[in-house]
């Protein structure tokens, strides 16, 4: 079975439909979105309906969290913050239902799907490198665990990071960011990984990037959030 995993879409419609017509192409089996369907963009309804339409497991990621519980913005940047609550103005209610609907966590053969980590999903840590994902493998029995949240791809085993993915070791991997990447590639990311034959690659995609900061601009939202888009960080 061929699966497309994306994360941390932020509400860049222009991201997330350029990954979709990605899609296109390889025709997975099956889209996972690991959650942050929302946050930091200007288009959070746009992209949720998008995210429910196609894809089959969605993951409640932290800022889709913050839009339910308002006491989790005050952990965020405030820039951040300011988007949560702008995206509170912005987006319906029964949009709302069907984030409140979310899991954090999901199973797949012998594969775990989680946000953040797998640890306590509901701590929202990061893993940005092989220091943080060693902590974590204890935490879980499945040969694979993807997670997105730090928006900065990577494959980590028990020994480390890896360049690849092996038949032999139990990994955790990251698959980037969709909307916000913030490892200086300012390409939209998303993987794809075969349950058969073990394959997993990291897509990046290009997208309409000025026409996303101006869309962020417009709305009257932090101009950080836009600019940054450029450069991937």
């Amino acid at each position: 079975m061929q699966i497309a995993i994306l994360s941390d879409i932020h509400s860049n419609l222009e991201a997330l439909e350029a990954v979709l017509r990605s899609l296109k192409r390889y025709k997975p089996d099956t889209i996972v979105c690991l959650g942050d369907v929302v946050g930091y963009g200007a288009n959070p309804n746009e992209c949720v309906d998008l995210i429910r339409q196609h894809c089959h497991l969605v993951l409640q990621g932290n800022h889709d969290a913050a839009l339910l519980d308002q006491q989790l913005k005050y952990y965020f940047t405030e820039h951040a913050r300011i988007a949560i609550e702008w995206t509170l103005e912005q987006i319906s209610t029964p949009r709302l239902d069907y984030l409140r609907s979310l899991q954090l966590t999901a199973r797949m053969e012998n594969l775990l799907f989680v946000h953040s980590a797998p640890t306590d999903p509901k701590r929202w840590e990061y893993i940005v490198d092989e220091y943080d994902a060693i902590k974590h493998f204890s935490s879980f029995q499945e040969r694979l665990c993807f997670v997105g949240h730090s928006h900065i791809p990577g494959i980590y085993s028990e020994e480390g990071r890896k360049p690849l993915i092996d038949a032999q070791r139990r990994f955790i991997i990251n698959v980037g960011s969709v909307g916000q990447p913030r490892d200086g590639d300012s390409r939209a990311c998303y993987a794809l990984f075969n349950t058969k034959t073990t394959m997993y690659e990291c897509i990046r995609v290009e997208y309409k990037v000025e026409l996303t900061v101006k869309k962020i601009l417009d709305a009257g939202l932090p101009s950080h959030l836009g600019y940054r888009l450029y450069n991937g960080v």
